[in-house]
């Protein structure tokens, strides 16, 4: 489970996501196209995703970048047919994104362990 924080009209938003996937060196992650997270990427694509493991947590901020082919959503929904239910069966659509001018920190409690930049 990772955790997506947004801007909404200028202030905080954060959610749980649960679906991402590694492709070519990349990780991805998707959102609704039809719920409000999509829509404050769209308005605002800087973004940070924090997920937890342990002691340890990560940081990753960057700027989302949306795929512009629904090549890798249909890949995703043979994949993962649960997340094919919630989508594709219902119209929706899944939209996928990487993060670019991107930095990774990640923590021990309350200690930084590591900065990366990507």
């Amino acid at each position: 489970m990772f955790y997506l924080a947004t801007v909404n009209k200028g202030k905080p938003a954060c959610r749980a996501i649960g679906f991402h996937e590694l492709k070519e060196g990349k990780l991805y992650f998707g959102v609704g196209t039809f719920k409000d997270v999509y829509r404050q990427l769209q308005e605002n694509p800087y973004a940070q995703i924090c997920a937890c493991h342990g002691a340890f947590f990560l940081r990753y901020s960057g700027r989302a970048v949306f795929e512009q082919e629904d090549a890798m959503e249909k890949t995703v929904f043979e994949k993962k047919p649960a997340l094919a239910k919630i989508y594709q069966d219902n119209g929706h659509h899944l939209g996928i994104f990487h993060l670019e001018e991107a930095s990774v920190e990640i923590h021990v409690m309350s200690k930084l362990k590591s900065t990366f930049t990507l």
